[in-house]
């Protein structure tokens, strides 16, 4: 194990995994469906809002493989794909942290763009884009290029979802959204209050797809979240997006975290 890349357990049975200093993901070996960080309960709520039975998933980003533990735990027999590029990490975590007997996860040691080029048109039914460099969503998953791709692997009826981080304000992400909305017209966004309002630093949960999303279904699953949780859709996500250019073929990153202790403006 090298510097970059470290476990810290508690008291509770639960591992985060820390990369570079900074936390990556929870995992509680024990129960797997309970999740710590907010933003992967936000992706997890979206993926609630999906008819029941097993998905066929493609992870852009593995770090402690939560939310592929999670599908495996609330859908059962569900096909997942990891593209993952960091080996080591993956390693690590196979080994101090072991996945669930007879599951179907399959980590594939490349980079997202690379692995998502590689997928069969029409292969999955969610593809959740979760991959950070440095504590920033990379520029080349934020442009059309790869947007496009995504859109090329989901089945019909099927979900796209990006973990995304932005500064008060939401500049980046709106960019983001009108970037996805040009190739998956029918988008929502899933944050804290907090978030959404611009009151700090944080994460949200893009949700887009070629067919209308259920929002409804969407809406009661928000209302059931642990934390004060907003969805941003039709008329007040086209508002949050008014004048954002989209981004070009590359993309661009998204803005760098705070210092600690800086995450909130007021």
């Amino acid at each position: 194990m090298t510097e970059r890349v470290s476990l810290e357990w508690d008291e509770r049975g639960g591992v985060t995994v820390h990369m570079d200093g900074s936390p990556q993901s929870h995992v509680q070996l024990d129960d797997p469906t309970l999740l710590v960080f907010e933003y992967v309960q936000h992706l997890a709520l979206a993926i609630d809002a999906l008819p029941p039975g097993p998905l066929g998933v493609t992870h852009v980003g593995g770090a402690g493989l939560t939310l592929p533990r999670w599908v495996e735990a609330r859908r059962p027999g569900s096909p997942q794909i990891v593209l993952e590029p960091d080996a080591e990490l993956t390693d690590l975590v196979r080994t101090a942290i072991p996945l669930p007997r007879r599951h179907r996860i399959r980590v594939r040691p490349v980079d997202g763009l690379t692995g998502i080029r590689a997928l069969k048109p029409e292969s999955a039914d969610v593809v959740v884009t979760d991959a950070y460099a440095g504590g920033r969503v990379p520029a080349d998953l934020a442009g059309t290029a790869y947007a496009l791709e995504v859109a090329r692997v989901l089945r019909t009826g099927g979900v796209a979802l990006w973990n995304l981080a932005d500064e008060p304000g939401l500049r980046w992400v709106a960019r983001f959204v009108a970037t996805v909305a040009t190739v998956l017209p029918h988008v929502a966004l899933v944050a804290t209050h907090e978030v959404l309002k611009g009151r700090r630093f944080g994460n949200s949960v893009l949700v887009a797809s070629a067919s209308p999303l259920p929002v409804e279904t969407l809406r009661r699953e928000v209302a059931r979240a642990n934390l004060p949780t907003g969805l941003r859709e039709g008329a007040a996500l086209t508002r949050l997006v008014a004048g954002a250019r989209p981004f070009g073929e590359a993309g661009e990153p998204s803005p760098a975290p705070p210092e600690a202790g800086r995450w909130r403006v007021r």
